[in-house]
């Protein structure tokens, strides 16, 4: 069943929502092999037979002429996991795309998505290299290397050799530390953040500990948080967007490492960086599809616009200066989102109410 909304504001926006036999802990657009080949990939949990499942979905449009912008979606491939999925993240190569998901139980599990059969296959494993909840996982852009954190206080690398998985550990906190996300920089760098808003960069060249460290010691103690959710873009990889506690998000410029650029919640008397958000920012991601409403003027410092969604229901576009734009206010948790990567104007986020919704921009 779909729902269609529109915004009042000069973007105009679809909403479809497509209500759900179970609870959905992440979910993604897989990468297109074509216009007519799209895919959104779900990591389910069942609460009452504690069953959690991958799901690929295929994404299509209507073309009956009442409701031609109406998408349709299709299950066509589920795999039961052993474990419940607490992250999720996919390579972006269209013909073979690996899926990394990462268990409550420690583990990381690899899969296989066939996009033109629409199935799914297990291809490895690595039990127990963390202790407990994995709290975040992603991807290299080749999809040959895999990088976790957790809420133990431990990074870990994993890569495929000779068809196998090989883990090797980074760090390890003893649990003095705890991490909540991580993403990728380039092929050697990576940035985890954790309790306290705190960044660090890692650089495999350098082994030992983070080649720079940024600790959100801005609120002078008067409050604690955690990172839930980092980005980096593509074209801007010295500043990283980073979501988490009590509405917050900011970025992290390398170059001027001593201070955020806050560009909601916490730490701010500035009114344009209010937070559209008064609870955890599960995830942010930067949003290629809204255009700096300052393009005249945008630069290197200026951080480009982000999306977020929260667990008080909100999902927004906020902007560095600019009062933050609200795309969908649900009485229940965003859980998380994601943006199409090729076509940009469209989005999908999961509710804690057991249903997706797709979003459309024009």
């Amino acid at each position: 069943m779909a729902v269609i909304t529109s915004s009042s504001s000069s973007q105009q926006l679809q909403v479809h929502r497509f209500p759900q036999n179970n609870y959905i802990d992440s979910l993604g657009f897989l990468p297109q092999l074509s216009s007519f080949h799209r895919h959104i990939l779900l990591a389910t949990f069942n609460s009452d037979s504690s069953n959690s499942s991958l799901q690929l979905l295929n994404l299509t449009q209507k073309t009956s002429n009442s409701d031609s912008n109406s998408p349709e979606i299709t299950l066509q491939s589920s795999l039961t996991t052993p474990s419940r999925i607490s992250s999720l993240k996919t390579s972006q190569n269209p013909n073979k795309p690996l899926i990394a998901a990462s268990t409550f139980s420690g583990d990381l599990l690899v899969y296989k998505a066939d996009l033109v059969n629409g199935s799914l296959d297990f291809l490895n494993s690595v039990k127990g290299f963390h202790s407990g909840r994995v709290a975040g996982i992603d991807v290299s852009e080749n999809g040959s290397e895999f990088v976790s954190v957790g809420e133990d206080g431990r990074i870990n690398l994993v890569s495929f050799v000779n068809g196998g998985l090989s883990s090797k550990r980074v760090f390890d906190g003893n649990g003095l530390v705890s991490y909540g996300a991580v993403k990728w920089a380039s092929p050697v760098e990576f940035v985890s953040g954790g309790l306290g808003f705190g960044l660090q960069w890692w650089d495999q060249r350098r082994p030992g500990g983070p080649v720079s460290q940024f600790k959100g010691n801005w609120t002078h103690g008067s409050t604690s948080g955690i990172v839930h959710s980092i980005d980096i873009h593509p074209s801007r990889k010295h500043t990283c967007l980073a979501g988490g506690s009590s509405g917050t998000v900011f970025a992290w410029d390398l170059r001027w490492q001593q201070q955020p650029i806050i560009l909601a919640g916490v730490g701010t008397s500035d009114l344009s960086a209010l937070s559209p958000s008064e609870s955890d920012v599960w995830e942010v991601h930067y949003d290629n599809y809204t255009t700096s409403s300052n393009y005249r003027n945008i630069s290197e410092s200026r951080v480009l616009p982000a999306m977020i969604c929260s667990e008080d229901g909100i999902l927004a576009v906020i902007e560095q200066g600019e009062e933050p734009v609200e795309l969908l206010a649900e009485p229940c948790a965003i859980n998380s989102f994601d943006i199409d990567r090729q076509n940009p104007s469209d989005i999908v986020c999961s509710l804690e109410w057991e249903s997706i919704a797709i979003l459309t921009r024009s």
